[in-house]
């Protein structure tokens, strides 16, 4: 395997803080190019001295700090030039673990330049989903998902013929809120919110995990990465996640992926694919597994999940509209500005004000994230 050049967007977060781990296990096959950060910028200055990238991109903070004192490295707008970054001729992989709607224009023309592209951002494909895999089919990209359920049917699927795919079983965990009665929620604090029973991620994820939000952004995501049909989607509670997914085809057979929870496992798949290396972790153990529990989502405590699929049965803009909305709901309840049950509130509010447009080109998705903001911010205003 020759070496390949990696280009990380949002390294300093977890996405890209465990690539770089399974980088450095692995020096003379992968070499970092390209780091991207924006407020983490000590951490940033770190990754720079130790993998020695040629390319930065940093916020408007950091700008001025790297120009002046990195010698050798070319300084990027992360606001800015994330498309110049992600098209370089010599880059091969580009991850992209940084997090919002802001990675779907890289995202986009990445995928346009061929690359090979290992999202761990979920907005970009519910936003634009569908636009993004005909033009990295168009263009001959590759995308190879990292997050855990769709990096597990990425490989249940691998030398099957998709005509015998029957469904998939998206896993979810159920989040911090699987055993606490819906009646509490608007009493919890954002400090209980963020404590996930199984996965260290971001707050806004990990917020979004509690309410099952995530688990519906992951649908829309899957519906764009395998041409499903939301018919062809069916989501089990699972609270070992041992089982990532599973894909269930025509004659009964169920194909599973499994393993220790731990992001590296999906990100050196995505690097090395369609290779498999050695992770140095540890293996899963099947005689220490007491037991795998499987149920049903309760949509009624958790009514995200069937937005999220009605979203996803509607199409055009809608999905946009959900995402933007989320993302300034949950950024309010971060904030101590809203309780947590306004989330649901202020995000169904915004989807039933939307006007649809059902076959919408780039722009129109754009347009429609930022009006989803505006509106969003508007309910938010109103009830105060």
């Amino acid at each position: 395997m020759s070496q390949k050049n990696v280009v990380i967007l949002g390294s300093t977060g977890s996405i890209g803080i465990n690539t770089l781990k399974v980088i450095d296990r692995y020096p003379e096959r992968f070499r970092v190019i390209g780091l991207t950060a924006y407020n983490n910028i000590a951490l940033l200055e770190r990754q720079v001295r130790k993998f020695k990238p040629t390319h930065v991109a940093v916020g408007p903070r950091g700008l001025g700090r790297f120009r002046g004192q990195v010698n050798g490295v070319k300084v990027f707008d992360v606001d800015h030039d994330l498309e110049e970054l992600v098209s370089l001729p010599e880059a091969d992989i580009i991850i992209i673990g940084m997090r919002g709607g802001a990675a779907l224009k890289p995202f986009l023309r990445a995928v346009r330049c061929g690359k090979r592209v290992a999202p761990a951002n979920k907005e970009a494909l519910v936003m634009a989903g569908h636009i993004l895999m005909r033009e990295a089919r168009r263009h001959g990209a590759t995308v190879i998902p990292i997050d855990s359920e769709q990096s597990a049917i990425f490989q249940c699927l691998q030398g099957q013929d998709r005509a015998l795919l029957k469904k998939i079983l998206l896993t979810a965990s159920g989040g911090a809120l699987r055993k606490v009665a819906r009646s509490r929620f608007d009493r919890l604090t954002v400090k209980q919110i963020l404590a996930h029973p199984r996965w260290k991620m971001g707050r806004k994820i990990t917020v979004d995990s509690a309410f099952l939000m995530n688990k519906g952004f992951e649908v829309i995501e899957a519906l764009r990465l395998f041409e499903l049909d939301i018919s062809q989607i069916e989501v089990v509670i699972h609270p070992e996640a041992i089982i990532h997914s599973m894909v269930a085809f025509c004659d009964g057979s169920v194909i599973a992926q499994l393993g220790i929870t731990d992001m590296r496992l999906p990100i050196q798949y995505a690097l090395s694919y369609p290779e498999r290396l050695p992770t140095g972790l540890k293996d899963l153990n099947f005689f220490d597994l007491k037991q795998l529990n499987f149920d049903r989502p309760d949509l009624k405590k958790f009514p995200a999940l069937a937005l999220c699929m009605t979203a996803a049965r509607k199409g055009g803009t809608l999905p946009s509209v959900l995402n933007a909305a989320d993302e300034i709901a949950v950024e309010a309840f971060l904030e101590g500005r809203i309780p947590f049950t306004r989330i649901i509130e202020l995000v169904e509010r915004t989807l039933s004000r939307h006007r649809l447009v059902k076959d919408p080109t780039v722009e129109q998705i754009l347009e429609a994230d930022v009006w989803a903001r505006q509106e969003t911010l508007s309910g938010i205003q109103r009830k105060r």
